[in-house]
């Protein structure tokens, strides 16, 4: 069966990514044009009105998400980095910078302030401290031409990155099938949404290691 199913992967890895994505782009759609009660801000007007500069640091994070994602799924393609290394190269220099300068310090920034109390804050907080430091061992072992080590940190990187996606997928499951309070929910997504994916590029990193 997988013998069957492994020529497929590419095909429905790509496919699902793009579902996931164009949800992204709607989510992300809701704050254009710029305003400061857009969506999710609705609920967050304290820290808007109240807390320097969150509103810009929220905006940066919301803004380069997609292209975050976007990009750091094509580092993955065994054909591009085969066929086009220096498209490859290009790209992963616009993740890493993306990542390192904007992403990351602004998810740090607004987790400060995240919903759900003292233990989301400390998940927010960790899981974008994780995904810099990530990043950066990724880009620092690719200069010093370590291709493997370049690969399980730029996995683990992504793996943060994707937990845009996971994040709110376990939202969705949670008030479906559970019907919690709102600040419930808030706390469960805040370590559910990026946990499992590292534990699975952890699982895929050490079974590489023993082949």
């Amino acid at each position: 069966m997988k013998k069957y199913l492994k020529p497929y992967l590419p095909l429905l890895l790509t496919l699902c990514f793009s579902y996931f994505f164009i949800l992204m782009i709607k989510i992300t759609c809701q704050y254009i044009p710029f305003k400061n009660d857009a969506a999710f801000l609705q609920i967050k007007q304290t820290e808007v009105l109240e807390i320097p500069f969150y509103i810009v640091f929220f905006y940066i994070h919301v803004y380069t998400a997609i292209f975050v994602l976007l990009a750091g799924f094509t580092q993955f393609s065994s054909t591009l980095l085969r066929k086009q290394p220096s498209i490859h190269r290009n790209i992963g220099k616009f993740y890493v910078f993306t990542v390192l300068f904007l992403s990351a310090p602004s998810g740090l920034f607004i987790g400060v302030f995240a919903n759900g109390g003292f233990y989301s804050k400390i998940s927010f907080v960790t899981l974008s401290i994780l995904w810099f430091y990530f990043t950066l061992k990724g880009f620092l072992h690719i200069k010093n031409k370590n291709i493997l080590l370049h690969k399980a940190f730029m996995l683990r990187s992504f793996a943060l990155t994707f937990s845009a996606i996971t994040l709110r997928f376990w939202k969705v499951i949670l008030i479906y099938l559970f019907h919690p309070s709102p600040m419930d929910v808030y706390q469960i997504i805040a370590w559910l949404g990026w946990i499992p994916n590292l534990l699975i590029a952890e699982y895929y990193i050490y079974n590489q290691s023993k082949k």
